[in-house]
């Protein structure tokens, strides 16, 4: 079964060195939108600061990935977040650490090994899981067909995120990779043929 780890929920580390104080926090996130949100958020609570680093992974095969040095010299900071991130093989997640200068430079050096530990230190407290990757399902189908749509739901282990009962009903759910097609295949013995699969990318 393909599947992918992402952290549970936001965790913090915090790394101090010569004065400066690196403020660390993971994020899980699903969307760009949920990262720019999370951006916003800390740049709010911690306007006073120098820089606001980070990076992130995004989608089932890792491949939306970002690393942002804000104002430190080039790949000092994003990039050993970003390293942090993969060495735990993450994706959906978002790190973001947030410096206050002490007054004494660091040195290029310096900048990754406490950008790496900061990351590190809010990744090591967070919790992993592992999430199974689904293909998206969308069934249109007559009122009177709901029986047979919601046994043939159950059947094959349907998670239903959404739903709608008119006159013509709807539904939206996630099904096992691979395992969509032999429902759309049972569903249209019963009668319904309104039936999409969104395969997971």
């Amino acid at each position: 079964m393909a599947s992918f780890q992402s952290i549970k929920a936001t965790s913090e580390g915090f790394y101090k060195e010569k004065g400066s104080k690196f403020l660390a926090f993971a994020f899980p996130v699903r969307t760009e939108d949920d990262i720019k949100h999370r951006l916003d958020e800390l740049r709010k609570q911690y306007y006073d600061a120098r820089h606001h680093c980070y990076a992130y992974i995004l989608g089932n095969k890792s491949d939306k990935y970002r690393a942002n040095d804000d104002g430190e010299p080039n790949h000092s900071a994003g990039d050993p977040i970003l390293g942090q991130i993969r060495s735990k093989d993450l994706t959906n997640t978002l790190v973001v650490v947030v410096r206050y200068f002490g007054g004494t430079k660091l040195g290029v050096s310096g900048l990754i090994t406490a950008y790496k530990t900061a990351a590190k230190e809010a990744l090591d407290a967070s919790e992993v899981i592992e999430t199974i990757i689904k293909d998206e399902v969308l069934i249109d189908f007559a009122y009177e067909q709901t029986s047979d749509v919601m046994r043939l739901a159950k059947e094959f282990g349907l998670e239903i995120e959404g739903q709608t009962f008119q006159e013509t009903c709807s539904l939206r759910g996630f099904i096992e990779v691979g395992t969509g097609d032999s429902l759309k295949e049972k569903l249209a013995l019963a009668g319904v043929s309104s039936v999409r699969i969104i395969k997971a990318t």
